[in-house]
């Protein structure tokens, strides 16, 4: 089944907050006070999902796997039974779907907890490899998987990110997660125009997107930003969140990545996202 008649399966969730062990009380907090739709629930097999991701499941609420633990770029990562452990852990908390950066979460063997993130190399056999690993992993559990454009500072390969991830799901004919927090923090970096490349993006297979903080730093006379989850979004971020929001016609959920700020500051940056996308 193509992706455009699958569409007609994947719900619309709202605007969601993410979650994982560690992140405090600030997810359940707000999904018990009804301001966010669902939560991301960011988790790797070892460790399952915290109390608080089954108490908001219990209660009704709806959610999202978010997978921490494959390296989809990896034939040698394609095993069957975590993924058919994954599969059985997103059905048991209703996720919608699967979701994750297309990134290296590791170097070796699957860890518990391992959280080394690197970006992959942009060029056809990379993308290639990535679309592999989304269709093995979609066929294998029956969840429509969400590949993600991961943080980074640094980008190796001679494809543009976005033609890279462009090509990802269309050889995986799949949706996509952008994050325009991560988009933003890799075309400073570049010194690349936010938006560049984004007119020739396929927007209408962006199912998700994220929002989220972001600091400066500064090094070697150049100022950086780094994926902090913190509560203020950069500019680009928000005016990249703008123009997708308005464009992508097919968007069905906007988490924002903000599960270790206190609740009054979560709760103001997810109202300020209701009302970009309105």
């Amino acid at each position: 089944m193509s992706f455009v008649a699958r569409l007609e399966r994947i719900p619309r969730l709202g605007v969601g907050i993410s979650t994982e062990f560690g992140a405090g009380d600030t997810p359940a907090l707000l999904s018990a006070q009804g301001l966010v739709d669902f939560v991301e629930v960011g988790a790797d097999l070892e460790r399952g999902v915290a109390p608080a991701v089954r108490a908001h499941v219990a209660g009704g609420g709806r959610t999202t796997w978010h997978f921490l633990d494959i390296n989809l770029e990896d034939p040698a990562d394609r095993d069957a039974a975590w993924a058919d452990g994954v599969g059985r852990s997103a059905e048991a908390i209703g996720a919608a779907w699967l979701c994750g950066d297309a990134g290296r979460w590791r170097i070796g063997p699957r860890d518990r907890g391992h959280g080394l993130l690197l970006p992959p190399i942009l060029c056809e056999e990379s993308a290639v490899r990535v679309a592999d690993g989304v269709r093995w992993l979609r066929d294998r559990t029956g969840f429509e998987v969400l590949p993600e454009n991961p943080p980074g500072q640094v980008w190796i390969g001679p494809w543009d990110l976005l033609r890279y991830f462009a090509e990802v799901a269309e050889r995986a004919d799949s949706g996509l997660l952008l994050d325009v927090a991560h988009l933003a923090i890799a075309r400073r970096a570049m010194g690349l125009d936010p938006a560049s490349g984004l007119e020739d993006f396929p927007l209408e297979r962006v199912v998700e997107v994220h929002v989220a903080g972001s600091a400066l730093f500064e090094l070697g006379g150049r100022w950086f930003a780094e994926d902090t989850h913190g509560p203020e979004p950069l500019p680009e971020t928000w005016s990249l969140f703008s123009r997708v929001a308005r464009a992508a016609p097919n968007l069905r959920a906007v988490v924002v990545e903000c599960e270790r700020n206190p609740p009054a500051v979560a709760a103001a940056l997810i109202r300020r996202v209701r009302e970009v996308w309105s």
